[in-house]
């Protein structure tokens, strides 16, 4: 993984390690409920139009998730912070197939960080990952590829 993070800034770095332990904690770990009460501020707001505003709704969403996908997982390949914000360049896996060649969703989240190191602001932009065969149908499964670049 990338990190890049000033480290003189102490705020950026917990901000930094708060974000990597909310996608460890609610989708690796599949304990969603338990990370939004930890990690995000009460007044959040979500960007991403398929999930309301508030910790509930983001934990809820994700637990859903994590429980009919049982594969369903993340992996940060660049990480960001500084000051209030942190972008995170990720993939995610099996969030919407338990098709072990799933090779996922990329995305990059921003986040916007309080005071106290919680998420109080989420914007996302999700690109599916492989090809129309093995990528996740949900997003776009017969736009075909123009060229062979990676995600990561």
């Amino acid at each position: 993984m990338i990190e890049i993070v000033d480290t003189a800034d102490s705020r950026a770095v917990r901000n930094k390690n708060n974000v990597l332990a909310l996608y460890e904690l609610m989708i690796n770990q599949k304990r969603s409920e338990e990370a939004t009460a930890k990690f995000i501020g009460p007044s959040y707001i979500q960007h991403n139009p398929i999930i309301p505003d508030g910790p509930v709704a983001l934990g809820q969403f994700f637990g859903k998730v994590t429980r009919e996908r049982s594969r369903a997982r993340v992996v940060v390949h660049k990480i960001i912070a500084a000051g209030d914000y942190v972008w995170a360049h990720l993939n995610f896996l099996n969030l919407f197939t338990d098709d072990p060649n799933d090779t996922g969703i990329a995305g990059v989240d921003i986040y916007r960080m309080d005071s106290e190191g919680k998420a109080v602001e989420h914007w996302d932009t999700l690109q599916v990952v492989g090809t129309r065969q093995n990528s996740a149908p949900l997003i776009a499964a017969n736009i075909p590829r123009a060229n062979a670049n990676s995600m990561f």
